[in-house]
C-alpha cells in the first residue's frame, strides 16, 4: 500500500472516530412534550453525545459517532418514540452546497436585473440619440429649441432617476461618506450633464446665458454604463463556472446494503462504513474503498483525464465519478464535508477569496484613484475657464477631424464638456477586476484539470520559482517494488523463468513476491499455485511447480541447495550495483535465471522532469535512501542534483539551506512526513489522491499521482499570471491615455463612457479567454 493510501486511511479513520452533527426533520410533533420524547429517545442511544429538538422548527440536531450510532439507528429511535423522520441534513456539507447554490442563483438574478435596467434605459436613450443626430451634424433643433431642450429632460430623467437610480444614489452616498467609487464618477458626470438641460431651457425662455444642453448625453452615459454593468455581470458569472459544474456533479441518492437488502436512500443518509452498491453507468455516491467487484471508472471530474481507470478490491474511489462497466461494492470512507468533491469546492472557494501579491499595488492605486479623478475633473473645468484662448485653439484644431468638437460653444459649455468626459472616462473598475477575474477562471480551470490551488499567492509564486524539490518515494517512483529485469540463463526463455518464479512466489505474502506475481500477470503468463510452498527466512522460497522443485532466493539459498549459478553471479552483481534487489531462480536443481526488483520510477517521471527543465527549473531529488539507490533513480528520471540520506525531520533544514542560497523553492511530496517541508517551501505541492493528510500543508494539491500534474500546475500558473499582467497593463494603459485625451476636450462624454464600459468588459472577457489554454499541452 502506498503512502497516499496510508494517509487516506488515516483520514478516513479520523473522520469515523470524530462525532458528526446531523439534523433530522421530525414528523408528528405537536407540543413540547413531544419534543422531549424525541430528545430522550435519541439521547439514550449509545454513541449519541448530544440531542436537541426544536418544536418550532420540528428539527432535531444530533451529535453522534457514526461507528456506534448510525443514521438508521437514529431513525429507528425516533420511530420507536412514535414519530417519523422526514429528511436528514448534514449541516456542514448541506450549508456549503446550499450556500453555493444560493450564490449562483443570486448571480443569475443580478444578471437578469442588470439586463432589465439596460433594456429600459435604452428604450428612452435610443429616441434621444435619434433626436440628437440632426442637431449634432446639422445644428437643427426640431421642432424648436425649447421643445428639443424640454424633450431631452423628459426622456433623460427616467433613465437617470429610475433605472439608473441605484448608481446615482450609491455614487452620491459614497461621496458624502468620503469614500467615492466609480459610481460617484458616473453619478456626477451624468447628473451635471442632465442639469445643463435646465440652463438651456432657461436660455430658451430668456432667463440665462447660453449653455449647450447635455441632458441627452447624461442619459447616454447612464445607458452605456448600465450596458457595461450587464455584460460585466454576465461575464463575471461565467468565471465561477467551475464551482457550478462541480455542484452539478454530486450524487443525489445511494444504494446501500442494510439488513441483507439493497435500499436506495438520499445521499445525506449515507454514513462512513456503509456498503454501497454501484451498477454500471451510475455515479459513485461518495468517497470509498472497493470491497468487491471489478470495473473501470471515469475520474475525469477529478483528474481531467478522459481515459477510465481500472478499479478492483482495495482501490480507492472518488464520489461523483462514473462507474463505467462492472458492478462495484464500496465501503464509504468520506461523507458530507469529508468528501473529495466538498474539499475541491472548499479549496476553489478559498483560492478565489484570496489575493495575488501583485494585486496589492493595484488596490493601493484604486484607493486613491476616484478622489484623484474628481480633483482632475475639477481642475479641468477651472482650467478651461481660466485659459479659454489656449483650449479653444486646441478645440479649433481638433474640430477638423472630430465632428463632436465645437469651438464655437461658450467657455462654460466647453469646460463642462471636458470635465464630464474626464469623470466618465476614468475606470477604476478595470483595475479592480484585472486580478480577481483571471484568478477565478484560473483556479476553476485548475480544479477541472486536477490542480487544486489553495491561495492566489501560490499562482504568482509558482510562476517565479527556480527550483523544484521532489520527494523520491511515491513522487518520482511508484512507492512499491516492481520487476525491473528478468535475465534468463542459457537455454531458458525470459517468460519461462518468470512463470516458474511467479508460481513459486504465489504463496508468498512478501512485497517482492507480490511484485514478481504481478509482473507475470501483466505479461499474461499462466501462474499456477504450487505444492509444498515454504518461506525460507532470510534466503527466499521453495515450492513444487509442475512436479519440479523451484527455488527463488539469494546466493546463500543456492549454495545450500547445491545449485551452481555460474556466470549468473556477474548478472546478480551488476543488478545489485544498480540498487536493485536481485534473486536467483532455479528449477530442478539447475539455474533458470535472475530476477531483479526495485522501486521503479513512474511512467511519466522522465518526461515530466524534462519538461520542467525546459522551463529553466533546477530539479532536486530529496530522499532518505542511500546515495547509490538515490543516484540510480535520479539518473533514470533525469534529475541532476540529489540530496540523499535525509531523515524526515531534516527535510525542512535542507529546504532552508536551498532558500538561503537565494533560491525560490517549490516542494513536491506525497507523504504525511512531507507536511513540514511543504509548509517551509515557497510553494508546497501535495501529489497523490487528493485525500492525503499532506494536502492540508500544501498550497497546491495535484489529484493525479504523477509528475506530469506538476507540469500542468506550472503551466496553469504561467497562463493565469500572463492574463493578470495583460489585464493590469490594459487597465493602466487605458487610464493613462484616456484621461489626458479627455482633459483636452477631444472626447465626447458618451464616447468616453462607452470606452470606460468597454475597458471593464475587455478585462473580464480577456480573463475568460484563459479557458482556451490547454494546460495539458506544451
Amino acid at each position: 500500500m502506498s503512502k497516499a493510501d496510508d494517509g487516506a486511511q488515516a483520514v478516513a479513520s479520523q473522520e469515523k472516530a470524530q462525532p458528526q452533527r446531523i439534523v433530522l426533520d421530525i414528523e408528528g410533533m405537536h407540543c413540547a412534550s413531544c419534543a422531549q420524547s424525541v430528545e430522550k429517545a435519541l439521547a439514550q442511544l449509545e454513541g449519541v453525545s448530544s440531542a436537541a429538538v426544536n418544536i418550532a422548527t420540528h428539527k432535531a440536531t444530533v451529535e453522534h459517532a457514526p461507528d456506534h450510532a448510525r443514521v438508521d439507528d437514529l431513525r429507528r429511535a425516533v420511530e420507536g418514540a412514535g414519530f417519523g423522520v422526514a429528511a436528514v441534513e448534514r449541516p456542514g456539507a448541506e450549508r456549503r452546497l446550499a450556500r453555493e447554490r444560493e450564490r449562483l442563483q443570486e448571480d443569475q438574478r443580478k444578471v437578469d436585473r442588470a439586463r432589465s435596467l439596460m433594456v429600459w434605459a435604452w428604450a428612452l436613450t435610443a429616441p434621444i440619440i435619434a433626436w440628437m443626430i440632426p442637431h449634432m451634424f446639422f445644428g437643427v433643433m426640431w421642432p424648436s429649441a425649447l421643445a428639443f431642450d424640454l424633450g431631452m429632460i423628459v426622456l433623460a430623467a427616467p433613465v437617470l432617476f429610475v433605472w439608473g437610480w441605484e448608481t446615482v444614489r450609491g455614487g452620491y452616498r459614497s461621496l458624502l461618506n468620503r469614500a467615492p467609487t466609480m459610481d460617484t464618477l458616473i453619478a456626477i458626470g451624468s447628473t451635471v450633464a442632465f442639469a445643463t438641460g435646465f440652463v438651456a431651457v432657461a436660455y430658451d425662455l430668456g432667463y440665462a446665458p447660453k449653455l449647450l444642453n447635455y441632458a441627452g448625453v447624461g442619459a447616454m452615459i447612464m445607458a452605456i454604463h448600465l450596458t457595461g454593468r450587464w455584460v460585466e455581470t454576465k461575464a463575471r458569472g461565467r468565471t465561477s463556472a467551475a464551482i457550478q459544474k462541480l455542484l452539478s456533479l454530486e450524487a443525489k441518492t445511494a444504494r446501500v446494503e442494510r439488513g441483507g437488502t439493497e435500499v436506495e436512500v438520499p445521499i445525506e443518509e449515507v454514513d462512513v462504513g456503509d456498503v454501497l452498491v454501484v451498477r454500471p453507468g451510475e455515479k459513485i455516491p461518495t468517497d470509498g474503498e472497493v470491497i468487491g467487484g471489478y470495473s473501470s471508472v471515469d475520474e475525469s471530474l477529478a483528474t481531467g483525464e478522459s481515459m477510465p481507470v481500472e478499479k478492483k478490491e482495495g482501490d480507492k474511489v472518488i464520489g461523483a465519478t462514473i462507474n463505467k462497466e462492472g458492478m462495484l461494492r464500496i465501503r464509504a470512507t468520506g461523507v458530507g464535508e469529508g468528501t473529495f468533491l466538498a474539499h475541491v469546492i472548499r479549496m476553489v472557494e478559498e483560492a478565489q477569496g484570496t489575493k495575488v501579491p501583485i494585486q496589492e499595488f493595484a488596490d493601493r492605486v484604486t484607493a486613491v484613484f476616484v478622489p484623484t479623478v474628481l480633483a482632475v475633473a475639477s481642475a479641468t473645468f477651472i482650467a478651461w475657464l481660466l485659459f479659454p484662448g489656449f483650449f479653444r485653439g486646441i478645440a479649433e484644431w481638433a474640430s477638423a477631424f472630430l465632428p463632436w468638437v465645437d469651438p464655437s460653444l461658450g467657455s462654460v459649455s466647453l469646460a463642462i464638456f471636458a470635465a464630464v468626459a474626464v469623470l466618465v472616462i476614468a475606470c477604476p473598475c478595470a483595475l479592480g477586476l484585472a486580478t480577481p477575474t483571471a484568478l477565478m477562471v484560473g483556479t476553476g480551470m485548475g480544479a477541472e484539470n486536477g490542480v487544486l490551488v489553495r491561495s492566489g499567492a501560490a499562482i504568482q509564486v509558482l510562476k517565479e520559482i527556480d527550483t523544484i524539490v521532489l520527494d523520491k518515494t511515491g513522487t518520482i517512483t511508484r512507492g512499491e517494488p516492481g520487476v525491473t529485469d528478468v535475465v534468463a540463463a542459457p537455454g531458458w526463455r525470459e517468460a519461462e523463468t518468470l512463470r516458474y518464479a511467479a508460481s513459486a512466489e504465489s504463496g508468498s505474502e512478501h512485497p517482492i513476491g507480490a511484485a514478481i506475481v504481478a509482473e507475470a500477470v501483466s505479461r499474461q503468463l499462466t501462474v499456477i499455485e504450487g505444492a509444498g510452498f515454504e518461506a525460507l527466512v532470510g534466503r527466499g522460497v521453495r515450492a513444487r511447480i509442475d512436479g519440479q522443485p523451484v527455488l527463488v532466493g539469494n546466493a546463500r539459498l543456492m549454495e545450500e541447495e547445491g545449485v551452481a549459478v555460474g556466470e549468473l553471479v556477474d548478472e546478480l552483481s551488476r543488478l545489485e550495483s544498480e540498487a536493485k534487489t536481485a534473486m536467483f531462480v532455479a528449477v530442478a536443481g539447475r539455474p533458470a535465471g535472475v530476477i531483479a526488483v526495485a522501486d521503479t520510477i513512474k511512467d511519466d517521471s522522465q518526461g515530466a522532469v524534462a519538461q520542467l527543465k525546459r522551463y529553466g527549473l533546477e530539479i532536486v531529488m530529496l530522499t532518505g535512501d542511500n546515495e547509490r539507490t538515490a543516484n540510480t533513480i535520479a539518473q533514470a528520471a533525469g534529475v541532476d542534483r540529489v540530496i540523499a540520506e535525509v531523515l524526515p525531520d531534516q527535510k525542512v533544514n535542507e529546504l532552508k539551506r536551498l532558500q538561503e542560497e537565494g533560491r525560490s523553492v517549490a516542494m513536491v511530496g506525497d507523504g504525511i512526513n512531507d507536511a513540514p517541508a511543504l509548509k517551509q517551501a515557497d510553494v508546497g505541492i501535495a501529489i497523490g489522491t487528493g485525500t492525503d493528510i499532506a494536502i492540508e500543508a500544501a498550497d497546491v494539491t495535484l489529484v493525479q499521482g504523477d509528475l506530469s500534474a506538476v507540469v500542468r500546475a506550472i503551466r496553469l500558473s504561467h497562463a493565469t499570471f500572463r492574463k493578470i499582467r495583460q489585464n493590469l497593463f490594459w487597465a493602466y494603459f487605458y487610464n493613462v491615455i484616456a484621461i489626458p485625451v479627455a482633459i483636452l476636450g477631444f472626447l465626447h462624454p458618451a464616447i468616453a463612457e462607452a470606452a470606460m464600459a468597454l475597458s471593464s468588459i475587455n478585462v473580464v472577457t480577456n480573463a475568460n479567454r484563459l479557458r482556451r489554454v490547454d494546460i495539458r499541452k506544451e
